[in-house]
């Protein structure tokens, strides 16, 4: 019978790391007498990062006193001791490759159930000092486990255990950690898991995207349970020439390329939705810049076109208005992205503004193409007619698709602008605008412009009723960041090269950052280079467990300091444990 060794709580608070301040709630201290299991947590206790950690299906976290041993040991170390990895309840028993998802246990008046293993991410090792501490949670099979509670009430150190019911289906935590983060990932033990009740929802919905992986249902590599978006090959390494073939003005100040293989043969098909990476000579003598552009003609065509805002500062946008012509040829990465069409049959909700219509437009060309009867709302937002792209072209587009609805808004119409011809309203697409509109709030949604625009009309489209997981949003830029845990993230300027002397090493560029710097041997990993660039990155493990750095490689090679659990899909990079092996182009 195990035996309940410690009831460990604590208190968010802000801890110094790397020049960063982290609030956790990862400090837990052992406690004496009785303490009340709630149906959150411990009376006394608290979580920092609730995305995270915490809530129903985790509020009580349970490790092992013989782990803590094992640790002692691979370091070398005899001052581990109860709550030093976070625990709230630390345990003599319930190993992990014995306890079951969906075990119940009755401790004092109350009665868990087990729900998950433990999502490791860099806190785990915060405290105890070891960097490296969420890989090896999971490669020795010692991550420990949350339970919910069914039934509130005290617990105290030195009780009994008791196991009360079986799990169905027999998977044990070591096991269900398996499932999700190391290679192999069965269907059969996949749907085993997906029987289990009591398994929490964030886990089922990673199995079920490997499942269907597995199963071919979704055209996905790597790990999808963990990545949560479809990644395909590109369909070809590095950087192609592509010859100019057209070039047309959309707009005042936007220019649109067409794209083709110079011997002529059809391009690869990408997905409505996706984006290419140029390179071109535009910066001082004439070294290579490299910057990201949305597709925006039908998927199947036989090129590839981009179209190109000029901005007064703009040293890429300046050169591909007064230099590129018909005959040139572009250095092109293969196409990318996720930010595509879901199947389906639901309405489909359009948002643009400015140049950012063009990947809805794509959008719009792949469904006349293929779904000529679904439900469309296209909704742009321009300054006038004249700083309108694709006017003409989305009009021809939506007249040739019954079920479509359209709303285009410009906020200072010209006068030779048309009411109910060339727009529909003045005034901007905001979320008066939208809330207005009554929307079809079973619709998946798709919005693209300005950062701001795409937060303040996501919030609105989430107020309408739209299911969040259905609002979809693509930047021009960077994407936003994924930073768990730390303050005062967000408040950084734009991207920049790093303080201090310039590196040595090979050249990285940030394609979407619009940044180009040498790499310098200071740097642990590029995850770190692009830090001190205020490159915005997203990542929890930094130990190439989670995946949740994994990028875009466009070009060039890396390599890796810890072997990755389960490598990245390819054409992708881990970022916190990949250093350049030559220079790079990350899709970042």
């Amino acid at each position: 019978m195990a035996t309940l060794v410690s009831v460990n709580v604590g208190m968010p608070k802000d801890v110094p790391w790397k020049g960063r301040t982290v609030h956790t709630g990862a400090w837990k201290e052992p406690v004496t007498g009785p303490r009340l299991l709630r149906r959150l947590n411990i009376d006394g206790d608290g979580q920092g990062d609730t995305a995270g950690h915490g809530g129903e299906n985790r509020a009580v976290l349970v490790y092992q006193l013989a782990s803590y041993r094992h640790w002692a040991r691979e370091f070398g170390r005899d001052d581990l001791a109860p709550g030093m990895l976070g625990e709230n309840l630390t345990v003599d028993g319930m190993a992990d490759d014995e306890v079951c998802i969906g075990d119940r246990y009755r401790i004092g008046d109350a009665v868990v159930e087990v729900t998950q293993p433990r999502v490791t991410c860099y806190r785990a090792g915060l405290r105890i000092g070891e960097p490296r501490m969420a890989a090896l949670l999971v490669a020795h099979r010692r991550t420990g486990f949350y339970c919910r509670v069914l039934t509130e009430g005290e617990i105290e150190a030195g009780q009994d255990i008791v196991k009360i019911a079986d799990g169905p289906e027999g998977v044990t935590v070591a096991e269900m950690d398996g499932l999700l983060y190391l290679p192999g990932h069965s269907p059969e033990d996949l749907r085993r898991a997906l029987r289990i009740p009591a398994l929490s929802p964030g886990w089922q919905q990673s199995l079920q995207s490997l499942l269907d992986q597995a199963d071919g249902t979704t055209e996905v590599l790597g790990n999808s349970g963990l990545t949560g978006v479809p990644v395909r090959a590109p369909d070809w390494p590095g950087f192609r020439p592509l010859r100019v073939a057209a070039t047309h003005a959309e707009s005042r100040h936007v220019r649109s390329l067409l794209l083709v293989n110079p011997d002529g043969t059809p391009l690869p098909e990408w997905a409505a939705g996706q984006s290419i990476t140029v390179r071109l000579p535009a910066g001082p003598d004439r070294a290579p810049l490299v910057r990201n552009y949305s597709l925006s003609n039908g998927p199947g065509t036989s090129g590839y076109r981009i179209a190109v805002k000029r901005e007064s500062a703009g040293t890429v946008s300046t050169y591909v208005h007064e230099h590129l012509d018909v005959g040139d040829v572009v250095d092109v990465a293969a196409p990318r992205g996720s930010f595509c069409l879901t199947a389906g049959a639901e309405p489909i909700l359009l948002l643009s503004a400015g140049v950012g219509v063009t990947p809805v437009l794509s959008m719009l060309h792949h469904l006349r193409q293929t779904q000529p009867t679904r439900t469309v709302w296209w909704l742009h937002g321009a300054r006038n007619g004249a700083e309108h792209p694709f006017a003409a072209e989305a009009r021809a587009l939506l007249d040739q698709l019954p079920n479509s609805r359209a709303r285009v808004f410009y906020s200072r119409p010209s006068a030779t602008d048309r009411i109910g011809t060339d727009y529909d309203q003045q005034g901007h697409l905001d979320p008066d605008a939208v809330t207005a509109l009554r929307l079809p709030r079973d619709g998946s949604a798709y919005l693209c412009g300005p950062a701001s625009f795409m937060d303040q009309l996501g919030a609105a489209l989430q107020a309408c009723g739209l299911d969040p997981a259905k609002i979809h949003a693509e930047t021009f830029g960077a994407r936003s960041a994924i930073t768990p845990g730390i303050t005062g993230d967000g408040e950084s300027g734009p991207p920049h090269r790093p303080d201090g002397p310039a590196g040595t090493g090979p050249t990285i560029a940030f394609a979407r950052s619009a940044l180009s710097a040498p790499w310098g041997s200071s740097y642990g990993s590029i995850l770190e280079f692009a830090e001190a660039c205020d490159v915005p990155t997203r990542w929890s493990c930094r130990t190439g467990v989670c995946h949740t750095c994994e990028t875009g490689l466009l070009a060039g090679q890396v390599s890796y300091d810890l072997d990755p659990l389960e490598p990245p899909a390819p054409g992708n990079v881990l970022l916190c444990i990949a250093k350049p092996a030559e220079p790079l182009v990350l899709d970042l």
